[in-house]
């Protein structure tokens, strides 16, 4: 046998760093010096999977604290379906996620967000939102000079996770891993954490989970394609349970004429969308961005073939609300419509009536960007129910969009501290998982909690097999 460890971790994001500082913190504080392997599929310069690629926004309102509006939104959007007492836990584990990011070299900071979003405790306003600084890359930066800093310590770079290893009494006591080798061996352990994301760079899971066309899906990052699955196949063959809704998965529109990392198009409320054909397919302004961002994705994707355009004027430029867009490419300009129509390849009469159309259904109300304004269409199908400002001052401006996946649904089941669950609800002994390999969304994905449950759950899972341990 492998000479033991206490503790092997499969994912270098979020939650799998945060499981091993906690469980490192929590055997020291028992007088031990905990033993941890930290399994990372990739190089090390390119580690950190998601986590490394994501801005990291968390749902934390002007006065600090989470929004009180979550769960109840959560229960809302997933229709009952979410955990709601996982829900309840995170809410409750908010204030000591973050003294644990701030005390372990992840700084926070604040960013003024120009555009009403629906984080102050079911209010919408204008705010800041709160992230780490640099992003999910800060996480990274921070957690990881921690588990180096650990005498205990292992990361075994390019090493996959096969499946796991299960002793006489069925309790898991490892991962059988393949290093860079391509040899298969077992690190054992009392205690295993998954914390490797869900299935998004897998193509075949997710063809039979999403259907038709998720080919066609972009990753929103590179390190999302490290996300196979593996985690959530290997606790399956062992009788493990799941959570969240296979089927779905969170999407963001992106400019699709680059290949940079979270190229996403926040602006698309206060303008309009249309297809290859030039005609509008949705309700741009139904709600604020954060709620609607993602169905804006999903809807290119399943319904218009991956293809669409955002389109807006000079008013809105002079906001400066093209800065939303995380895009390394400026907007396309023109003059006219019809000469717009021509840059983006679209038929110049379609979408010139397009315009011409909305504009003349457009309120009298006036326009404020700063609140859900009511400023709607009137006999226009699809309505625009806010922002309807007539599209009419040059030069206007336009993004091409395709639809990139950010993670899925989809995951294993696991109770308060982290323990993965079998259908009727017993821990399966020794086996944990934290972030985005447990299931928790149905139907829509409320924006900006992501990271949030990834550090507080990998940090409850860390602890809780150390004290058992």
């Amino acid at each position: 046998m492998t000479r033991p460890y206490d503790l092997v971790v499969i994912g270098f994001g979020a939650a799998g760093l945060s499981a091993a500082v906690s469980h490192a913190e929590a055997a020291a504080a028992a007088g031990r010096t905990a033993r941890i392997a930290i399994l990372e599929r990739s190089a090390e310069e390119d580690r950190g999977g998601a986590t490394r690629w994501t801005a990291s926004l968390m749902r934390l309102a002007e006065d600090g604290r989470f929004d009180t509006g979550w769960r109840p939104l959560v229960a809302e959007l997933g229709r009952g379906l979410p955990d709601d007492e996982y829900c309840a836990a995170l809410e409750r584990e908010v204030p000591t996620t973050l003294e644990f990011l701030t005390s372990h070299g992840v700084p926070l900071e604040r960013e003024p967000w120009p555009v009403p979003i629906n984080f102050a405790h079911g209010e919408v306003a204008v705010q800041t939102v709160l992230h780490p600084v640099n992003g999910g890359a800060g996480i990274v930066a921070g957690l990881g000079a921690r588990v180096e800093a650990h005498e205990g310590t292992e990361i075994h770079y390019r090493t996959e996770a096969v499946r796991l290893s299960v002793g006489d009494d069925g309790a898991v006591d490892g991962v059988v891993v393949r290093g860079p080798d391509g040899r298969q061996r077992t690190l054992h352990a009392p205690a295993v954490v998954i914390a490797c994301g869900g299935f998004e760079g897998n193509a075949e899971m997710l063809t039979r989970y999403l259907g038709d066309n998720a080919c066609d899906l972009r990753l929103i990052a590179p390190g999302v394609g490290n996300n196979q699955g593996d985690g959530i196949r290997m606790a399956i063959d062992l009788g493990a349970d799941t959570a969240g809704q296979f089927d779905m998965f969170h999407s963001e529109a992106v400019d699709s004429r680059t290949d940079k990392p979270d190229a996403v198009i926040w602006s698309a409320p206060y303008g309009i969308l249309v297809n290859r054909d030039g005609r509008r397919f949705m309700d741009e302004g139904s709600h604020t961005l954060d709620r609607t961002f993602e169905l804006v994705g999903y809807e290119i994707w399943r319904n218009q073939d991956q293809e669409a355009y955002w389109i807006s004027d000079q008013n809105v430029a002079d906001l400066g609300l093209l800065a939303l867009n995380y895009t390394d490419l400026p907007a396309i300009e023109a003059a006219t419509v019809g000469e717009l129509a021509e840059k983006l390849g679209l038929d110049r009469e379609a979408l010139e009536k397009t315009v011409a159309e909305f504009n003349a259904a457009c309120g009298p109300e006036v326009f404020d960007h700063t609140r859900l304004d009511g400023k709607s269409t009137t006999g226009l199908t699809p309505p625009k129910s806010n922002w309807a400002q007539p599209l009419d001052r040059g030069p206007f401006v336009a993004y091409p969009l395709t639809t990139a996946i950010t993670f899925t649904f989809g995951g294993l089941r696991t109770d308060l501290r982290g323990r993965v669950l079998t259908p009727g609800g017993t821990p399966i002994a020794g086996l944990y998982a934290a972030g985005e390999v447990t299931g928790l969304f149905y139907h829509e994905y409320p924006a900006a909690t992501s990271v949030l449950r990834s550090v507080a759950f990998g940090r409850i899972a860390g602890a809780h097999a150390a004290a058992v341990g």
